[in-house]
């Protein structure tokens, strides 16, 4: 079974940076066979997508929201996934969570399947 463990949440002021990390556990295979993405959910709304990165590293995607302030990396030998988040702003503020897609499939079809608990990242002055 996989566990996705999260790390790296807090309180940060508008325009600082915070760094997430996802640790990927107890997956025999490792994270180079794994699909990695962020979602995030702030209160009253639904879950909604941040970034994701292939397994190769080579392909990212990011929401429109985000692009240009948020990168998404990998470190394979640390088996752990992150979210780098420049320029805060209060609407960043919510739960992130990691997601991992371990189906398989290749990265466009990617359907994240397997989820972390989640981190608080709240950004206020």
């Amino acid at each position: 079974q996989v566990t996705l463990v999260e790390s790296g949440g807090g309180l940060v002021q508008p325009g600082g940076s915070l760094t997430l990390s996802c640790t990927v556990s107890e997956y025999s295979f490792g994270i180079i066979s794994v699909v990695m993405g962020w979602f995030r959910q702030a209160p009253g709304n639904e879950r909604e997508f941040v970034a994701a990165i292939s397994r190769g590293g080579t392909a990212r995607d990011y929401a429109d929201s985000v692009k240009g302030r948020f990168t998404i990396s990998r470190d394979y030998a640390e088996n752990t996934a992150y979210l780098q988040m420049n320029s805060l702003k209060p609407e960043d503020s919510a739960v992130y969570y990691c997601a991992a897609d371990i189906s398989g499939r290749t990265y466009y079809d990617r359907e994240f399947n397997t989820w972390g608990q989640g981190t608080q990242v709240t950004v206020s002055s």
